[in-house]
C-alpha cells in the first residue's frame, strides 16, 4: 500500500468483556470523550474508561477500565446505543424500544416511570445537526417496525419525555437512516431516498438489493452522506442528490464504513481498507477477521468482532505525508496535504504545506525533473540558499546561512546526488542558473520558508549578495553569455568571493568589470591593459583594446586617464588619441572636461604626432573650437605634411593632393589662423601657388591672388572659384557683416586681368568673352563696354549684352512699377484724410 494511515490497536479484550461466556456477543457500540459502551446480546450496557497511551517508541496502546455494567432487564440484546454528552444521555434501541439513561450511573430517566420511551422502533439516529435552538434538546430518527413511516422525535431533558414531531410514510419499509437538519438519507428494500421532512420532497438515488448485500448510510459532513452502492462503490451524495466526490471502488461484501477526513474505512469479513476521498486510490489494508461493527464517533474510529474492541487510530498527518516523500509518492503526498487543510488550522497548515512544498521539489530535483522541481520550490517559497547550498562553493564564505532542521532532503551535496556523472551535474547547474534567474527577476516568488534570514521584499528575499554570487560562480563556470550581463546590471556579487573564482576560470575582463562596479577602477585598467599586452590571456572580447580606450574616454578619474594614455596612445595613436577626443571640450556633455591645451602639450611632449593631428582636427572641425592658437596649429600641421610630400619624390599625386585639398578646405573655411606665418611657410614654393592665392585673398590682396590664379597658375575655373568663394560669406562669420559689393568688384579685377595685355602672353580675350557671357549678372554693362577693345565684335558678347538690356529693362519697369504704386498709396491715404475732415465734430463741455 502506498501509505500507512492508521493502526489498529486492541481497546477491550474479550477477557474483560465478557469473560468466560461463549455465547455473548458485541451487537452495539458508543464511544463519547474518554467513555466506551458495548451493548451485547445478553441485554447488557458495559462503560469502560479508556486511556490512550504512547510507549517508548511511539506506538499507541489503551488502557481500559471497567467501570460498570448495566442489565437492561430485557430477554433481546441491545441493538443500537447513541450518546448526548452534553446532556449526559445514553439512547438505547433494545427490544424495538427506545430507552433513555444516563450517561454514568447507566439508570433509566426518569426512574419513577421506568424511563422515556419510544415504542415500535426497528431503528433510530441523532440528528448531528438539529433544527432546533434549545441546547436541552435531542432530536431522533425512528425506523417505525409498525408501519411503513419515519418518525422525528424530540427528547429534552428538562422535562425528561419523549415527544413526536412528525411522521413521514414512505413508499416501502426503510432499513437504515441517517438525518441531518431537515433531511432524511433512507435506505428502502431497493432504493436510496432523500427526504426533506419539513417540505416532504423526496429525490430517490439509486437502486440496490437489500437481499444481496446490508445497506450503509453514514452522514459524514453537513447535508452529505456516504452510500453503499451496487457494484461494491462507495457513493456520495448530498441533500440535493447530487455526488460532488468521485466514488470509491470498495468490497462487494462490505459490512460497515466510517469516514476519517481524507480516508474513507470500509469493513468486510476479513479486511478493513482504506480509500482516500481525495484520488480515491486504496492507501492501506489491514486483516481483520470476524469483523462486526464499524463506527466513527468524533473523529474516532472504533470497531469490534463479536468478542472484543478495536480502535483505528490514525497516525499523525505528518507522518504520514513524510512517509509518502519516503517513498517518492510526491504527488500523493500533496494532494494528503492539501486535502487536510480544513482540519489545520490556517497559520499551521501554511507551515506544513509549505515545507512538503519545498521537500517536494527537492525529490523531484533529485530526479531531474527540473520543471517541477521548481514550479514546487516557487510554490512553497524556497529559501533560495537551500537550493545554493547544495552546490560546493556556490555559497560567499562570509554567508552565515544553515541549512533548515530537520532537513528538506538526504543529500550532502550535488557530488553525492550526481555520483560523479558529469552530464547529471551539468544539467543540475543549467537548471540551477535558470532557477536563480527568475528568482532575480522576481517571476519565481522564491522566500524564506524554511531559511534563518529575513525577507525584504524583493525578489530574492534579502538574499541578494549569495543569489547573485552564485549566478557569477555558474555562468563563469559554464562561459555563459549571461555573465557580462550579470555584471553590467546593478548586482550584489560579493567582491572577495568572485575575483579568486573569475581569475581561476580566465574572465579576466568580467573580473575587470567586477572592479569597475565596485569603484575599483584602476585595479579593471591595469588588468585589463595586462590582457590586451598578452600576459593574461582571456578571448572574451577581441576588441578589448578598444573597449579600454572607450572606457578611459568616460573615465572620470583623470589621473587614471593620464597614467595609461601612453599606452593607448603607443598602441594605436589613431584609436588611442579617442581617450581625448570623446570627451567633451567645454563644460557640458559626458564624462569630465580635459583642458584641451593639455592635451595638446602632453602629445607634443610625447611626439604622438598623429594623435596631435587627430586631436587639432577634433577640435576645430568637429567642435569648432574658435581659438585662433588650434587653427594655426592645425593648419601649420597640414602645410608641414604637404610640404614632406612635396620633398618626396616617391610620393604619389593621389596621396599629395589629397593633402593639398585637406589643406585648402581649412585655408578657406577658417577665418582664425595667423595668415602671414603660413605665407612666410610657403614663401617661394611654386607648387603651393593656388594655396597662396588664398592667403593672399584672407589678406584682402584680391588682385594679387587673382594674378597668381590667371597669369602664374593659368588656371580659370580656379579665378571664378576664387571671386565665388572671396565673395561669400564665411560658415563662422567675423564680428564685420560681408560688403555685398565685394562679388562684382572681384568678377571686374578677373575680367581687367584676363585684358591686361601688359602681362607675358598678352590678354586673354577668349576667356574674357566666357566670363561675361556666363557670369553677366555680376558686371555694370556700361563699365564693361568701357573695358573692352574697340576692335571687338557685338556678336561675341551678344548673350552678355541681351542679358544686360533685359536687366536694365527689368530694373526700370520694376522701378515704374514701384513708382506707381507709392502714388496709388499716396491718393488713397489723401482719400482717407479728406473723409475725417467731413465727418461730425464732436465738442465736449465741462459746466
Amino acid at each position: 500500500m502506498s501509505v500507512k494511515a492508521f493502526e489498529l490497536v486492541p481497546v477491550v479484550e474479550r477477557e474483560l468483556l465478557m469473560a468466560d461466556k461463549a455465547r455473548v456477543t458485541i451487537e452495539c457500540l458508543e464511544c463519547c470523550g474518554k467513555y466506551l459502551y458495548v451493548g451485547t446480546n445478553d441485554g447488557f450496557i458495559h462503560h469502560f474508561l479508556l486511556d490512550q497511551q504512547t510507549d517508548a517508541k511511539g506506538r499507541p496502546h489503551f488502557l481500559s477500565q471497567k467501570l460498570q455494567q448495566k442489565h437492561l432487564g430485557l430477554k433481546r440484546g441491545v441493538a443500537e446505543l447513541k450518546a448526548a454528552s452534553a446532556l449526559e444521555r445514553l439512547i438505547v434501541l433494545c427490544d424495538a424500544t427506545v430507552y433513555v439513561h444516563d450517561m454514568l450511573s447507566l439508570e433509566p430517566v426518569p426512574p419513577s416511570s421506568g424511563g422515556a420511551k419510544i415504542k415500535g422502533a426497528l431503528s433510530f439516529c441523532v440528528n448531528e445537526n438539529p433544527v432546533s435552538a434549545d441546547p436541552f434538546c435531542v432530536e431522533l430518527g425512528v425506523i417505525s417496525s409498525r408501519r411503513r413511516a419515519v418518525q422525528i422525535y424530540t427528547y429534552t431533558v428538562r422535562e425528561e419525555r419523549v415527544q413526536l414531531v412528525k411522521e413521514l410514510a414512505t413508499a416501502g419499509q426503510p432499513c437504515a437512516l441517517s438525518l441531518d437538519g431537515y433531511f432524511l438519507c433512507l435506505a428502502l428494500a431497493s432504493q436510496y431516498v432523500i427526504l426533506n421532512y419539513s417540505t416532504g420532497a423526496s429525490q430517490d438515488l439509486f437502486p440496490y438489493d437489500s437481499e444481496e448485500r446490508k445497506p450503509i448510510v453514514k452522514r459524514i459532513g453537513r447535508e452529505e452522506f456516504l452510500l453503499a452502492a451496487p457494484g461494491g462503490l462507495g457513493m456520495f451524495a448530498n441533500a440535493e442528490g447530487v455526488s460532488q466526490r468521485a466514488p470509491v471502488n470498495w468490497s462487494e461484501s462490505v459490512i460497515g464504513a466510517a469516514v476519517c477526513f481524507p480516508y474513507v474505512v470500509a469493513l468486510d469479513e476479513g479486511f478493513v481498507t482504506v480509500h482516500s476521498m481525495l484520488d480515491q486510490q486504496l492507501k492501506q489494508t489491514l486483516s481483520f477477521r470476524d469483523g462486526h461493527i464499524l463506527q466513527d464517533f468524533e473523529g474516532k474510529l472504533v470497531l469490534s468482532s463479536t468478542k472484543a474492541v478495536y480502535m483505528l487510530v490514525p497516525l499523525p498527518l505528518e507522518r504520514q505525508i513524510q512517509g509518502l516523500l519516503a517513498g517518492n509518492r510526491v504527488e500523493e503526498a500533496l494532494t494528503l496535504t492539501e486535502g487536510a487543510q480544513r482540519n489545520i488550522p490556517k497559520d499551521r497548515f501554511q507551515i506544513l504545506h509549505k515545507r512538503i512544498l519545498q521537500q517536494a521539489g527537492f525529490i523531484q530535483f533529485g530526479q531531474l525533473q527540473f520543471l517541477e522541481a521548481k514550479e514546487h520550490f516557487r510554490k512553497g517559497q524556497l529559501d533560495v540558499r537551500e537550493l545554493i547550498s547544495l552546490y560546493p562553493l556556490l555559497l560567499p564564505a562570509a554567508s552565515s546561512f544553515a541549512r533548515c532542521h530537520p532537513p528538506l532532503h538526504p543529500f550532502a551535496d550535488l557530488n553525492q546526488l550526481t555520483q560523479g556523472d558529469q552530464e547529471k551535474a551539468r544539467r543540475c547547474k543549467l537548471f540551477l542558473i535558470s532557477y536563480l534567474h527568475e528568482v532575480r527577476s522576481g517571476s519565481s516568488g522564491s522566500g524564506s520558508g524554511s531559511g534563518t534570514g529575513t525577507g525584504t521584499g524583493d525578489a530574492t528575499n534579502g538574499f541578494r549578495e549569495e543569489v547573485d554570487t552564485a549566478l557569477l560562480k555558474l555562468y563563469a563556470e559554464a562561459d555563459h553569455e549571461s555573465l557580462l550581463d550579470l555584471l553590467a546590471s546593478d548586482n550584489a556579487c560579493l567582491l572577495a568571493d568572485s575575483a579568486p573564482w573569475l581569475e581561476k576560470h580566465h574572465k579576466y575582463f568580467a573580473l575587470g568589470l567586477l572592479y569597475h562596479y565596485n569603484g575599483q577602477d584602476s585595479s579593471a585598467v591595469q588588468l585589463w591593459t595586462r590582457v590586451v599586452d598578452g600576459e593574461l590571456q582571456d578571448s572574451t572580447r577581441a576588441d578589448l583594446y578598444e573597449y579600454v580606450v572607450d572606457f578611459l574616454s568616460f573615465c572620470p578619474d583623470t589621473d587614471l586617464v593620464w597614467k595609461h594614455a601612453d599606452w593607448a596612445l603607443n598602441r594605436d595613436q589613431t584609436i588611442g588619441v579617442q581617450i581625448f577626443t570623446k570627451r567633451p571640450v567645454e563644460g557640458g556633455g559626458q564624462g569630465v572636461r580635459i583642458n584641451p591645451e593639455d592635451v595638446l602639450t602632453y602629445l607634443q611632449k610625447q611626439k604622438h604626432s598623429h594623435a596631435l593631428l587627430l586631436y587639432l582636427e577634433h577640435l576645430v572641425l568637429e567642435q569648432h573650437v574658435q581659438k585662433e592658437k588650434f587653427h594655426t596649429h592645425l593648419a601649420l600641421l597640414y602645410t608641414e605634411r604637404v610640404l614632406t610630400l612635396l620633398s618626396q619624390p616617391s610620393c604619389s599625386d593621389t596621396v599629395l593632393a589629397q593633402a593639398r585639398a585637406t589643406l585648402q578646405r581649412l585655408l578657406k573655411e577658417s577665418h582664425l589662423y595667423r595668415v602671414q606665418l603660413l605665407l612666410g611657410k610657403m614663401e617661394g614654393v611654386d607648387a603651393l601657388l593656388a594655396e597662396q592665392a588664398t592667403l593672399r585673398g584672407r589678406l584682402g590682396e584680391h588682385e594679387r591672388a587673382l594674378h597668381i590664379l590667371v597669369h602664374q597658375l593659368h588656371d580659370h575655373a580656379a579665378a571664378e572659384s576664387y571671386c565665388r568663394w572671396a565673395s561669400s560669406p564665411p560658415r563662422d562669420p567675423p564680428s564685420s557683416p560681408q560688403d555685398p559689393s565685394l562679388g562684382p568688384r572681384l568678377f571686374h579685377l578677373l575680367l581687367d586681368a584676363y585684358l591686361d595685355a601688359d602681362v607675358p602672353g598678352g590678354a586673354d580675350n577668349v576667356a574674357a568673352v566666357d566670363l561675361l557671357n556666363r557670369h553677366g549678372n555680376m558686371f555694370e554693362a556700361s563699365r564693361v563696354l568701357a573695358a573692352l577693345p574697340e576692335g571687338w565684335s557685338l556678336q561675341l558678347l551678344r548673350p552678355f549684352l541681351t542679358a544686360a538690356v533685359r536687366k536694365s529693362a527689368h530694373a526700370q519697369r520694376t522701378a515704374q512699377l514701384a513708382a506707381g504704386l507709392a502714388r496709388a498709396e499716396n491718393l488713397q491715404l489723401l482719400h482717407d484724410r479728406l473723409l475725417q475732415r467731413g465727418g461730425p465734430v464732436l465738442v465736449c463741455v465741462c459746466v
